[in-house]
């Protein structure tokens, strides 16, 4: 018996990085875990990764009715929501003066419009003991060169927390933000230069007390207190999993 058995979990931006590792964690501790991606290759590769207990639903969480299309699929097969990832994000480097509105709208189109979609059209199908999570990031806490827009993003995800476990008030769900320092993931490797992604997160490590980035698996590690009932009695809260590089 898992921490999570019998529980049926969502999570959005499952096909890769500190989603996948968390889908297969869920997975690996008895959950029904149902995972989103916007590309349906690297979804059904992650699919296939995962293995039993897994079921993959391509859409992309700015756009309404892919989160109509997910929430069907997870009411048809399971009829309910225990755990919530609200995990899907994105965001590109351009330094103040060379913002793009495009990037600008796409960033905010997931990272904030998403989240708060995916969170509002999961509720129905959620009860008491339920448990949301939401992707920070210690950029929403700090000052980043060139990627202002992404940390207001975040900063936007934070107070949601605050604000919905007011909101939640009584209902018996829970509402945290799991907010990750560097991590290796395709997602950051990405922000890099060709063949500079090496590079990029040395420089990361050298600026974190602990000397090094994290593994997704270390995320998938602390999304899996919050998610489960060891995380019983908080909400409104955020948990800094940075190494230290936000603490000091």
């Amino acid at each position: 018996m898992g921490r999570l058995a019998g529980k049926i979990a969502v999570i959005t931006g499952g096909n890769s990085g500190i989603g996948l590792a968390t889908a297969k964690r869920f997975v690996a501790e008895g959950a029904e875990v149902f995972i989103t991606g916007r590309r349906q290759e690297e979804l059904d590769r992650a699919v296939g990764e995962i293995g039993p207990g897994v079921t993959g639903v391509q859409g992309d969480v700015s756009r309404l009715e892919d989160l109509d299309r997910l929430f069907a699929t997870v009411k048809a097969q399971s009829g309910r929501i225990d755990i919530l990832f609200a995990n899907a994000g994105l965001g590109t480097m351009e330094p103040l003066g060379a913002i793009d509105e495009a990037s600008f709208d796409l960033t905010f189109g997931v990272n904030v419009k998403g989240t708060l979609f995916t969170v509002q059209k999961a509720l129905p199908l959620m009860q008491a003991g339920g448990s949301i999570i939401l992707t920070g990031s210690t950029t929403g806490s700090t000052g980043t060169p060139a990627f202002s827009v992404y940390s207001a993003t975040k900063a936007a995800v934070r107070n949601f927390a605050r604000s919905w476990a007011l909101d939640l008030k009584g209902s018996g769900i829970r509402v945290n933000v799991l907010s990750p320092g560097a991590t290796d993931t395709p997602g950051i490797r990405g922000l890099a230069e060709a063949d500079a992604g090496d590079a990029m997160l040395e420089g990361f490590a050298a600026q974190i007390p602990l000397g090094r980035v994290a593994q997704p698996e270390e995320m998938a590690a602390v999304a899996l207190f919050l998610a489960s009932d060891d995380s019983s009695f908080m909400t409104g809260s955020e948990v800094f999993a940075d190494g230290g590089a936000a603490q000091v």
